[in-house]
């Protein structure tokens, strides 16, 4: 992971959250679709303002880019 980008993880964690909350929406309860929402009105967010929280946590474990 030490050659990873912070966008390169950013899109892997985002991508990642998006089918685990899809899955956990269908095999174990609707409200985990919530945790979908929630990522892509983040993802949204951070297209408008070049800000992202996860970006602040990657970068403060050492990601570049």
């Amino acid at each position: 992971m030490a050659h990873m980008t912070v966008d390169a993880a950013l899109r892997g964690i985002a991508g990642t959250m998006v089918l685990l909350s899809l899955v956990l929406g269908w095999a174990v309860h609707p409200g985990w679709y919530l945790l979908t929402a929630f990522v892509g009105a983040n993802l949204l967010q951070s297209s408008f303002t070049g800000w992202c929280p996860m970006m602040v946590l990657l970068r403060w474990l050492g990601l570049r880019g």
